[in-house]
């Protein structure tokens, strides 16, 4: 792959990282302690394109390739990944499943409100009881005439209470993955309800639900995809997705890379800065090396998705690697800081909070070893 980025990319990621300092940086220590972004924050996202990145103009979408869309997480990731989320989410899971599947009514109906921030979406797969099993959903859709009647909880839903729209998968046929179908079902829709979750380790800024749906009704036009059709509609999701996340724990390992260098500069000891003893000098250096091999292998993924290649499998691995190097590299840039780091005064503690999350979402770091796994032998593990 070309490493250099273009001109256009370069201007995206410039802007993605004025606005990181602008409006993010300032506030994240707030926000973590508030439990609470500052939801305007959405429409800025909106009008600098950020949520239209990858879907075209013509449904309100701000174009570009997913190793812009790579860039610009990378950065948000580095400021606050609450806020990464938001457009992790909104864009990567809900806006590019609707561009493609869903019918030219639907693009038209919610593409142009999810790319401008009028509109927020949450992706509703996990429920209580299935978390990695998720082609054995309890949710349940019912026809009715030329409606659905869906039934169940999800849980760990982030947009949860923001959204104006989830994407829910619900068993409408057979047991196993064959008999699940998604539907977009607006958030306002009768029957449904959604519980915010608090008490966080980490992303406590992010807005994270229990959905519940009792007899929800939507019409048959709410259905995304073919009947049946729905487990591939949230793996395909899911297969960029894991990019996503592999991008915001690239910006996270830069946050701690910043913030560790920094510190080792300033602070003293035994007469001279930390920065200037050996294990200290590791530490740093560990960090980096996580962050350059994590970063490539992100946009390596980006790269094959904009030349039309299979990525699935890169997808995991880049998602293992950056989550797990996350970890590491907020667990090392609190050593540089020392007792420091483990207050929030400093941004070194958030970090760690943050990034634990990466191993687990969106797939868990051990779903993610199975898929190469099968990738490589041809042997299913699950």
């Amino acid at each position: 792959m070309n490493l250099e980025l273009s001109e256009e990319q370069a201007a995206v990621r410039a802007l993605a990282a004025d606005f990181t300092e602008r409006e993010i940086v300032p506030h994240a220590a707030t926000w973590d302690r508030a439990e609470s972004v500052d939801r305007t924050i959405v429409a800025r996202l909106g009008k600098l394109g950020f949520l239209g990145l990858t879907i075209p103009e013509e449904y309100g979408g701000s174009g570009g390739d997913h190793l812009a869309y790579c860039l610009v997480l990378e950065e948000l990731g580095r400021g606050d990944s609450a806020v990464r989320g938001i457009v992790s989410v909104t864009l990567g899971l809900v806006a590019k499943s609707v561009n493609a599947y869903g019918s030219e009514e639907q693009k038209r109906h919610w593409l142009p409100r999810l790319t401008s921030g009028q509109a927020l979406g949450c992706f509703a797969l996990t429920e209580p009881g299935t978390g990695s099993d998720a082609a054995n959903l309890a949710t349940r859709a019912v026809r009715d005439g030329d409606h659905w009647v869906l039934t169940g909880s999800k849980m760990f839903i982030t947009n949860g209470t923001w959204a104006d729209v989830a994407l829910v998968f619900a068993r409408t046929g057979e047991a196993g993955h064959k008999g699940v179908t998604a539907f977009l079902v607006p958030t306002d829709t009768a029957g449904f309800e959604r519980r915010e979750i608090h008490g966080k380790l980490g992303l406590r800024g992010q807005a994270t639900a229990e959905l519940v749906f009792d007899g929800v009704r939507v019409p048959d036009n709410a259905r995304l995809g073919p009947e049946g059709k729905g487990f591939t509609v949230a793996m395909a999701a899911l297969a960029k997705g894991r990019m996503s996340v592999a991008a915001g724990c690239v910006g996270i390992a830069q946050a701690c890379l910043d913030a560790a260098v920094g510190y080792a500069k300033q602070r003293e000891q035994f007469g001279k800065p930390i920065a200037s003893y050996q294990l200290v000098q590791e530490l740093i250096a560990d960090i980096s090396v996580d962050l350059a091999a994590a970063r490539l292998l992100t946009w390596q993924v980006a790269d094959l998705i904009d030349r039309g290649l299979p990525f699935a499998t890169e997808s995991s691995t880049a998602k293992l690697f950056a989550s797990e190097a996350a970890v590491r590299a907020a667990s090392n840039a609190l050593q540089v800081f020392g007792g420091y780091g483990y207050i929030d005064e400093y941004p070194v503690g958030k970090l760690l909070r943050d990034a634990r999350v990466m191993t687990l979402y969106e797939g868990t770091s051990q779903i993610q070893k199975l898929l190469i796994g099968r990738a490589l032998t041809g042997v299913n593990a699950f």
